[in-house]
């Protein structure tokens, strides 16, 4: 049944392609993001969903944009920012340190399966021209997030938080850590999508999501998943026009949930304190010296995809880097982590300068649109500390949807100041 289901929404998501194909954009981040094919359990759980969409997707772009005749005008000003070049720079680096990989068939079968990320972004960058579509894709990652955080949150209440939460089956997010780090990223896009709308139950029922996903990541269990949800606390605050309102409510949730945790919990996030006495955080701090001390050897190339079990072979083949940036360094080198870091922390400071800009400008929707998208790019660098995360889909996605609000603000700003009068009326 639920194999039926799922290709019926394909088909769904094909036919809404083909009419429109910025809505085939929506459709790849729900496939991406949400994974609904992880829920499968027969001849749907293996198939090609995002493969099969992406192809419908672009050949309806194609298409429409031969019927409307606009191959000779194509949108530059979205293409061709310092966000797109830092991500083909990026690609091209990855494809070179998979070359000089330690594990050459490894790396180009990783490389293959993150390169995959890319062709949807520069459909995103293409399709996605105006506000309103900005704000659906946005919507439509939150509630990618939001549905399983639902489940989740509610379990957790039921179950006195003493059982973990986990993300959907097969996705990028199922470990309860790495689905902690992404719920709190969605909660500020949550967070816009209420600053967006004037609808009274719709922005009650997103109030209602965010606290249940606060829950969720609190009964995830996850040490960076707290870290991650404190710094969009932080960044909640800070751009909030009633933080003396909310900054309460914040602490009658905190206290309503922290009332129902168990002395485990609390033992647990202790040890982000007394790291040392914590053989967990030991073993991540021995496999991180690895990765540095690898680097300094291999500066430029790095071991290249998947060349942990090569050099943590002396503790015993370590599954994961624990830190995306270690995970980027050893792998990449030091030109890699420069791409990668140049992305994120560039796109942060990038979003902090915008949200600046807009606070006295005609512009009042660039403020929140930039400051969440801060928040929630703040969320996952916080998270991205103690786990390797680094190849996520969505990060990617926040990086270029903070492209398209730079590219719309100087739109609006060209357009205010070639029509003075208009826009002072």
């Amino acid at each position: 049944m639920r194999d039926i289901a799922l290709l019926c929404l394909l088909l769904g998501l094909g036919w809404l392609s083909l009419s429109r194909p910025w809505l085939g954009v929506l459709g790849l981040a729900v496939v991406g993001t949400l994974h609904p094919q992880g829920y499968a359990e027969g001849f749907m759980r293996h198939a090609p969903v995002f493969a099969v969409l992406f192809a419908v997707v672009v050949f309806s772009a194609l298409f429409h944009t031969w019927r409307a005749g606009t191959w000779l005008r194509p949108p530059w000003q979205r293409l061709l920012t310092w966000q797109t070049i830092g991500l083909v720079l990026l690609w091209a680096w990855f494809a070179l340190t998979s070359h000089y990989a330690l594990l050459p068939w490894e790396a180009w079968d990783k490389y293959w399966l993150v390169g995959k990320i890319l062709p949807p972004l520069l459909l995103t960058l293409w399709l996605i021209d105006s506000r309103e579509k900005l704000l659906y894709l946005v919507v439509t990652l939150a509630l990618c997030i939001l549905l399983p955080a639902i489940k989740g949150g509610y379990w957790a209440v039921a179950a006195g938080f003493q059982d973990r939460v986990y993300g959907p089956p097969g996705s990028p997010y199922y470990d309860n850590n790495a689905f902690a780090v992404a719920v709190a990223m969605a909660i500020p896009l949550l967070a816009l999508w209420w600053h967006q709308t004037r609808d009274r139950g719709i922005r009650l029922a997103i109030l209602a999501g965010m606290a249940l996903c606060y829950g969720a990541v609190v009964s995830s269990w996850s040490r960076g998943g707290m870290l991650a949800l404190a710094a969009v606390t932080l960044f909640l605050l800070w751009y909030g026009k009633r933080r003396f309102l909310v900054l309460p409510g914040l602490a009658l949730l905190a206290a309503l949930l922290f009332a129902q945790l168990p002395e485990a919990w609390f033992g647990r996030m202790q040890t982000l304190m007394a790291y040392q006495a914590d053989a967990s955080a030991q073993d991540r701090l021995a496999v991180w010296r690895i990765g540095f001390d690898f680097a300094r050897q291999h500066p430029w190339t790095g071991g290249g995809f998947n060349a942990w079990p090569v050099l943590t072979l002396e503790r015993g083949g370590s599954l994961d880097w624990h830190s995306a940036y270690v995970e980027v360094l050893a792998e990449h080198g030091f030109v890699g982590l420069g791409l990668w870091g140049g992305l994120l922390l560039g796109t942060l400071v990038g979003l902090g300068r915008l949200a600046r800009r807009s606070r006295h400008a005609h512009a009042s929707w660039v403020r929140p649109y930039a400051g969440m998208l801060q928040a929630s790019l703040a969320a996952y660098a916080t998270g991205a500390i103690t786990l390797g995360i680094a190849y996520w889909e969505l990060p990617y996605h926040l990086i270029v949807l903070a492209a398209l609000t730079g590219e719309m603000a100087a739109r609006h700003g060209r357009s205010k100041l070639a029509d003075p009068v208009r826009h002072t009326a």
